[in-house]
């Protein structure tokens, strides 16, 4: 198989054809007259013919050059509508990648709202606690959990991450109901090694939690410690902003308004040099104003309304 010319010859003949002009392809291509000029002229040693007839103030194509023209010209077409279709279905999708909990207790609830917005754009959603490394996998956005803005991305404040126990009003009830934090003690806990059980419990004057002959289970999501927390099986620590629907509902109660902070909160991120990207740009627009509910609700929490 014989190499190809170079490239840059190849634009320049490309050009040179369709313009009939050295001075105007110079012009699409950013070179000059005579650099297009000389490309034409390694082309033609390349091919071992004449491709133009270089006439006063004109210039023509000669017998090959108009056989090879055409045949440059599509295959240009062909790389451009390649590239083309590429980057329409790159800018076609939004990817994004989400911490289990803040997916299913909102994301998925209202990323229809998004879509109805912006229905020419299709969204990839992926739910998992790693870290994704922007620079080698193929996601636009994050949604995640953090102790702080994470480093080296853009990144928005979305809500955040105080936590407060919450328990299924059956339970509740197998001790008569929950009157002081103290009671919550009498009951199992889901994941009672977490440490937010020991700060909540300092927070709310009870300083002496331990997790001493408590069994330890570590689920690892609290969106899964939210289930077994509904099902009955233990008081669960959660944020209460994910679950004003389950509450509502009665799966759900959350005995008191204490709420305690690690200093954990959820961020929107994505690569800073693609801050300015429509399609980033389209969520990041939606999804702030969005959210503003959920820091609302937590809000309200924190400082009850007094009666």
């Amino acid at each position: 198989m014989s190499a190809l010319p170079p490239l840059t010859a190849i634009r320049a003949f490309e050009a040179t054809a369709r313009h009939l002009s050295f001075t105007r392809a110079g012009e699409e291509l950013g070179m000059t007259q005579a650099a297009v000029s000389y490309q034409i002229k390694l082309l033609e040693e390349r091919v071992g013919a004449s491709l133009f007839l270089r006439r006063p103030r004109q210039i023509a194509l000669t017998e090959a050059g108009a056989r090879l023209a055409p045949e440059v010209t599509h295959a240009f077409e062909t790389l451009r509508s390649a590239f083309a279709d590429t980057r329409g279905r790159i800018d076609g999708t939004l990817s994004i990648t989400s911490v289990p909990t803040f997916a299913s207790h909102w994301l998925v609830q209202n990323l229809g709202y998004f879509q109805v917005d912006h229905p020419d754009l299709a969204v990839r959603l992926e739910s998992t606690p790693g870290v994704v490394d922007f620079a080698t996998e193929e996601f636009d956005v994050g949604l995640r959990g953090s102790n702080g803005v994470p480093r080296g991305l853009a990144s928005h404040f979305l809500l955040s991450g105080d936590f407060t126990p919450m328990l299924s009003p059956s339970l509740a009830a197998s001790i008569g109901g929950i009157q002081t934090p103290a009671d919550l003690l009498r009951l199992p806990m889901v994941d009672a090694d977490d440490p937010w059980f020991s700060m909540w419990f300092e927070r709310a004057g009870v300083p002496d939690y331990s997790i001493e002959k408590r069994p330890i289970s570590r689920l690892g999501a609290q969106n899964l410690e939210a289930a077994a927390a509904i099902a009955g099986r233990g008081v669960a620590m959660l944020t209460p902003a994910f679950y004003a629907d389950d509450i509502a509902a009665g799966r759900l109660i959350q005995p008191f308004d204490i709420l305690a902070s690690d200093g954990h909160g959820y961020y929107l991120v994505y690569p800073e040099a693609r801050r300015n990207s429509p399609k980033i740009r389209a969520f990041r627009d939606w999804l702030i104003p969005a959210t503003a509910p959920l820091r609302g609700t937590m809000e309200a929490i924190r400082y009850p309304v007094q009666r």
